[in-house]
């Protein structure tokens, strides 16, 4: 018998208590099962060993009883958030890796295949597993304000393995579980609302969360005495089901690149569940989740997570944060796309008066229309009430004179990339802001410490790095300058927090973490070029990583005179392991701004004006060479900025991939992906991380 306490020692165990309740019109009780943690809604409700056990017996006590129908509900504002994956890493041999898998099925099909109808009140959040619990009762019904509602496995490398890529097609159809299954989850994980689930059918009927429990419980009676039909959709097992494997095939292969090998199966059990075979499907579930939890992906996907989840929550090195001063006005230099979106970003999050302002009356005019805009947007979708549409566009104004900053308690600035330009921009605000107000600057490369140099207060200077688009990348890089203080730093960190994005520590080094990195990797890919590789083996080389976007593509997104600034800034630092290309300035100065194009026939082809400019030598490189190169780069600058002290571990550099380059979960940034496949020791003798983290056990 398989001890899984040992192996599960911190599991937060679920319980799940069995009620026998007396409903008006039901004849015979019915059996309300609740699902709870004993913990307030900031913890959820998970299921490791301990938690399905306790449900198993749950069960038991409820069909003992030989109600009239069985429910499963969850504690206030959680129906429940799927597997407690706390103690996958210390599994080490198949068998207990198998036997987690079968459990799952185990229990939950009991609900599958109950005589008696079972129902589940999906309450509040229900992700992964807890949709899956969900998904094998009989009828759902769902809270207006349930939130989170999602299968997130595919973003981290894994799949539904309790059910969900069996029970989910053959419920709502193989389209729209391929959308909920894989496509949401590979596009930023995303999650879907109660209304939204209703319309695609994943639940019956959606309540008013105010009187939830007491509404189901009567929508329950109605579907036990036979007054209410639940009708389903009838499933089409032919071309239709043809087309959506096409379609989760494309959909894979351009997010992943076949990188992750979890998702991929993932395609494979959908295409399965076509025979709606529930003993075939969960044995072929239960042998893939086996081999997921059984590899290297999992363990870096689970290791992304954790440091999503945990690292991010609690920033390596940041101040008490006892020590941050209030906010209760921000300023805004700039009145471009960026400072746009930061302003807009400080009003939604802080709700407290936000100025903008920039050389002319023209271009500030045109800031606090494109704010306006946006909150419009936003209330357009539904995401804003009337009343908070007008009070976010009353708090964002406009001023010529930085006089306006006066009473900010916190300014940042978003113009021209340029030392000298930044540095006038912080003299000019010294003058008028109080000595505490914090400085900030979103410079992508430059240094915060000769930025704050010439300033009679430079310890209130912060870096304050945002990734593009800010609405969607989480990553906030927030710099140290020599001489800022511990104040202004905890106080960079509270506003962090508050703009709900997730903040790292970084020394005030060229380029910092993520556009340092992207540099010396990109500049390897551009040299390649140089020297006479084609732009299609060069732009391919990676693909095995499965990362979001070649690097062709990337320089495309980022802008070739940005990068090509950022690659100055690199170049002047550390002009031995980042080249300037001739070619690549060459690109910029024509004004092209991408690589591929499209040829009549709308293949992507190189376009032939870059070809012509670009003046390649004869000494091309294979795509193995590429890649060889492009990695061993990585692992060395990597090495590096650790030894320099640019973040605390090799743990801030994953997140900082993960959160402001997009890098795959399942890859756990990069580290980890560098050290299962031999780069780190062949280029610094020793791994990043011990075996065992983002790994199997050794």
């Amino acid at each position: 018998m398989t001890d899984f306490a040992a192996l599960f020692p911190d599991e937060v165990v679920t319980k799940a208590f069995t009620r026998l309740v007396d409903v008006p019109g039901l004849t015979g009780k019915l059996a309300l099962i609740t699902i709870d943690n004993g913990h307030d809604h900031t913890k959820p409700s998970t299921f490791g060993p301990g938690g399905l056990s306790s449900l198993n017996a749950a069960l038991d006590e409820a069909f003992a009883a030989e109600p009239a129908a069985i429910a499963v509900t969850g504690k206030p504002f959680v129906f429940a958030v799927g597997a407690d994956l706390t103690g996958v890493g210390q599994v080490s041999q198949r068998e207990h890796a198998q036997a987690i898998a079968q459990t799952g099925h185990d229990v939950f099909r009991r609900l599958t295949e109950s005589t008696i109808p079972t129902f589940a009140f999906v309450n509040g959040a229900a992700l992964g597993g807890g949709l899956e619990l969900a998904l094998s009762c009989h009828y759902r019904t769902v809270a207006s304000n349930a939130g989170a509602i999602a299968f997130p496995e595919c973003y981290l490398g894994l799949f539904p393995g309790w059910g969900g890529t069996q029970l989910l097609p053959n419920l709502i159809g193989p389209d729209a579980a391929v959308t909920v299954i894989i496509e949401n989850a590979l596009s930023q994980n995303k999650m879907l609302n109660p209304k939204k689930g209703l319309q695609l059918g994943i639940f019956d009927e959606l309540l008013e969360g105010a009187d939830f429990l007491e509404e189901s419980l009567r929508w329950l009676v109605r579907v036990v005495n036979g007054d209410k039909t639940v009708e389903r959709p009838e499933i089409d097992r032919g071309k239709g089901w043809d087309d959506a494997v096409a379609r989760a095939k494309q959909v894979v292969e351009s997010k992943t690149k076949g990188a992750s090998p979890a998702v991929t199966k993932t395609v494979e059990l959908i295409e399965l569940a076509r025979n709606n075979d529930i003993d075939a499907g969960y044995a072929a579930e239960t042998e893939a989740l086996t081999d997921a939890l059984m590899s290297d992906e999992l363990r870096a996907g689970l290791y992304s997570f954790d440091l999503a989840q945990k690292r991010a929550k609690r920033p390596a090195g940041a101040p008490d944060k006892g020590l941050a001063r209030p906010v209760n006005k921000v300023g805004v230099v700039g009145a471009g796309l960026m400072a746009g979106q930061l302003a807009l970003l400080f009003v939604r999050r802080l709700q407290v008066p936000v100025v903008i302002t920039d050389i002319d009356q023209e271009r500030i005019d045109k800031g606090v229309a494109y704010i306006h805009g946006e909150i419009d947007k936003l209330a357009g979708k539904g995401r804003l009430s009337p009343d908070a549409t007008n009070r976010l566009k009353a708090l964002v104004t406009g001023e010529l004179d930085k006089k306006a900053f006066a009473d900010a308690d916190f300014v940042i600035e978003a113009v021209f990339e340029e030392m000298t330009v930044k540095q006038k921009v912080f003299a000019e605000l010294e003058e008028h802001v109080s000595p505490e107000a914090i400085l900030a600057t979103n410079t992508s490369s430059l240094s915060i410490t000769e930025m704050a140099s010439k300033l009679k207060n430079p310890e209130r200077v912060v870096g304050f790095h945002f990734f593009n688009p800010v609405a969607v990348l989480p990553l906030l890089e927030i710099v140290r300058g020599e001489k800022t203080d511990d104040a202004s730093l905890a106080t960079a960190f509270a506003v962090g927090k508050k703009l709900k994005k997730s903040s790292v520590l970084v020394k005030d080094a060229p380029a910092f973490v993520v556009n340092r990195l992207l540099t010396r990797f990109m500049g390897e890919i551009i040299a390649a070029v140089d020297e006479g590789t084609p732009f299609e083996v060069a732009d391919n080389a990676l693909e095995e990583l499965g990362l979001p976007m070649s690097p062709m593509v990337l320089l495309q997104l980022v802008g070739p005179a940005v990068a090509q600034h950022v690659n100055g800034t690199m170049n002047a630092a550390f002009p031995d392991r980042f080249g300037i290309s001739e070619n690549l300035q060459r690109f910029v100065d024509e004004g092209k701004t991408a690589v591929w194009t499209f040829d009549e026939s709308g293949n992507t082809v190189v376009d032939p004006e870059v070809a012509e400019l670009w003046k390649s030598g004869d000494k091309p490189s294979t795509s193995e060479e590429v890649r060889d190169r492009a990695l061993n780069a990585l692992a060395e600058e990597i090495r590096i900025m650790l030894d320099e002290g640019v973040v605390a571990e090799a743990q801030d550099i994953d997140l900082c991939m993960l959160l402001g380059a997009g890098w795959p979960f399942w890859l756990g940034g990069i580290t980890p992906f560098l050290d299962r496949s031999g780069v780190s020791e062949k280029v610094n003798g020793k791994r990043f991380l011990a075996p065992g983290v983002a790994s199997l056990p050794a």
